[in-house]
């Protein structure tokens, strides 16, 4: 494993200092079980390399994060049944992080499950949705 945060939670699970349900891993990521979870399968995929956000990650680790996340979607619809999945990641308090190890969550969705997105979408002001575009592409 390259570098780690000894007070990180998600660090500690990938030394096995902290025990978890693992359900995938490799030389640059680790998977398992969300002990808080969503939907039944929910997942977690994290880099073994401490990084505190995305703004951190090293970029092939976040590729190894995607790709490992992509799998477990794929599973969690064929063995698990689900009808579809949401891979979600948070950056920063105000975007509902948690732990600050980057990870992704990969939640199974089933029809009728309580979980709703956490806004409801309406139209913007397009003088603004261009305004910003401009600003991201420049």
């Amino acid at each position: 494993m390259g570098s780690a945060d000894p007070d990180c939670l998600f660090c500690k699970i990938v030394t096995g200092e902290i025990p978890a349900t693992i359900v995938a891993e490799d030389d640059r990521t680790i998977a398992f079980m969300d002990i808080n979870p969503a939907t039944r399968g929910h997942a977690l995929v994290i880099p073994r390399t401490h990084a505190r956000d995305v703004h951190e990650i090293d970029p092939e680790d976040l590729k190894a994060v995607a790709a490992v996340a992509q799998q477990l979607a794929g599973k969690a619809c064929e063995r698990l049944g689900a009808d579809g999945v949401n891979l979600l990641n948070s950056n920063g308090r105000a975007a509902w992080q948690t732990v600050f190890h980057f990870h992704m969550h990969v939640i199974p969705r089933y029809d009728g499950d309580p979980l709703r997105l956490p806004w409801v979408p309406s139209p913007g002001d397009m003088d603004d949705v261009a305004a910003a575009g401009a600003q991201l592409a420049g």
